[in-house]
């Protein structure tokens, strides 16, 4: 029993990276146009999250979205979220209509086809490299200059210890929210981790959800504020977590 379940995973798993590339592969020459112009990432946007839904459903997933607020289609925001899982790229996508631009690891760029198009359109950072954070800095500033908001998860990574339920968050997210002036929104991801882990042999189909907190506003705060700023975030999302972890009890 214990083999058929893992050869049942293992299939389920190619049949999601399968579901990442063919898709991006039959749009090909519409991301390849979209993507090529920054003023055309809005309408990229819009084919990544058509993208995200096909993952998304297409795994057996079933994504319940609620909502504390709904950010304004006109304003410029950095979306943060915990990290858990690669599905957490596609369940951000379909969470949140603004048009952003991920802030993420240049790692995912290896990944075929996917990392084509990873490269040309997200902030990507080597966080190994003092050189390369502050490039990632310049260039999502040149992007909220354009109105598009920007996505970072603060953890930095995915923990190795999947029992931690959220791990500290880096400065980034808040120290560019500031400089702009722009308010942060947590988001809450509930299953991912249980759905999705990086434990290859493990997960299964059904509800993923995710929540929108209120936004926190960032006016007249300095860099002197980051750090607390940075815990405020924080500290939202792990309650949230934690109270659903003690509900399911």
């Amino acid at each position: 029993m214990y083999i058929f379940r893992n050869m049942l995973i293992l299939l389920w798993r190619i049949w999601f990276y399968i579901l990442m590339g063919v898709p991006i592969l039959i749009m090909f020459p519409l991301l390849l146009l979209f993507s090529s112009r920054e003023e055309w990432y809005p309408q990229f946007f819009v084919v990544a999250r058509f993208w995200a839904k096909i993952v998304l459903y297409g795994c057996g997933f079933i994504p319940k979205l609620t909502k504390e607020a709904e950010p304004d289609r006109k304003k410029s925001y950095m979306f943060v979220a915990n990290h858990t899982s690669m599905t957490d790229i596609m369940l951000m996508l379909y969470s949140v209509k603004n048009p952003f631009v991920f802030v993420g690891k240049k790692e995912l760029a290896k990944i075929p086809v996917f990392g084509f198009f990873y490269k040309r359109t997200c902030i990507l950072v080597d966080r190994n490299s003092q050189r390369s954070r502050r490039e990632v800095f310049d260039r999502a500033q040149a992007r909220l200059r354009k109105g598009v908001s920007i996505c970072i998860f603060p953890e930095g990574g995915v923990p190795d210890d999947e029992s931690v339920v959220l791990d500290v968050f880096k400065d980034g997210a808040f120290r560019l929210a500031i400089d702009h002036q722009i308010p942060v929104v947590p988001l809450v991801f509930f299953d991912n981790k249980k759905r999705f882990s990086y434990t290859f042999f493990s997960g299964s189909p059904g509800i993923m959800r995710a929540h929108i907190c209120k936004e926190i506003t960032t006016q007249g705060l300095t860099q002197e504020h980051k750090k607390e700023l940075k815990e405020i975030t924080h500290s939202i999302i792990l309650k949230t977590l934690e109270t659903n972890l003690r509900n399911k009890v």
